[in-house]
This record gives C-alpha cells, sequence and structure tokens, in this order.
C-alpha cells in the first residue's frame, strides 16, 4: 500500500466502516479522511480523539507504564470507534480512526483489519 489514501480506502472497506482516517495527533489534524455519510464530521472526531489519545499517553506515562497502546475503543449506543495509534519510527505520531456501525459491524475483525492497514500503510 503506498499511501495513505489506498490505506483511507482499505479501512472504509470494513464491513460496517461509516469513517476512517489518518491523523497527526500533534496538531490534531486529519491526513486524510473518507466517509460513507455527511453525519460524522471527520475533521472534529480527529480533532476531538487526539485528546482521548495525548491523555492516555500522558496518564501511562505518568503510571510508568513503557507499553505501546494497541488501541482505544469508544461505544456509543449505534457505533464502535476505533483508534490505532501507529507504532515504529514511520507511523510516530498519526493514528488510525475507524467508526463502524455497531449493527453492521465486527469488532474482531475491524480491530484485525486496521492490524493489517498499519502493516501495510507507507508514510
Amino acid at each position: 500500500m503506498a499511501n495513505i489514501d489506498a490505506g483511507l480506502k482499505e479501512m472504509m472497506k470494513i464491513e460496517g466502516a461509516i469513517g476512517a482516517a489518518v491523523v497527526d495527533y500533534s496538531s490534531g489534524m486529519a491526513l486524510g479522511t473518507l466517509t460513507a455519510t455527511n453525519a460524522l464530521d471527520l475533521n472534529v472526531a480527529a480533532a476531538g480523539n487526539t485528546e482521548v489519545v495525548r491523555a492516555k499517553m500522558r496518564t501511562m506515562e505518568q503510571l510508568g507504564l513503557n507499553e505501546s497502546i494497541e488501541d482505544i475503543l469508544i461505544t456509543l449506543s449505534g457505533q464502535y470507534h476505533v483508534i490505532r495509534p501507529l507504532t515504529g519510527r514511520k507511523g510516530q505520531g498519526l493514528f488510525l480512526y475507524l467508526a463502524l456501525e455497531r449493527d453492521r459491524g465486527n469488532l474482531a475483525l475491524a480491530r484485525h483489519s486496521l492490524k493489517s492497514v498499519e502493516d501495510l500503510l507507507e508514510l
């Protein structure tokens, strides 16, 4: 996979996907977004979820946890929002963001698919 656009397209192939973004959590800005609905503003979601990622990283540091975050799950009544910070040098400071419809999506499969997108993404 060569770029962000290809990664976003792969993320949107996940069953139940309604929105996908690659986000820079140092700035809170989405580097790319793709959505299946106008009801989800991914730029607002990117900025808001940046605060979630920063808070979790800060808390882990304060607790002295020397581990990496695999993903962060936010469960809403009708949606799952999955945040996957990218690891390694190539993805430092970035995260994948995926919004899924709960009644159509498979959370376990979505988490597995995000790992595959991360492995293939070239930035």
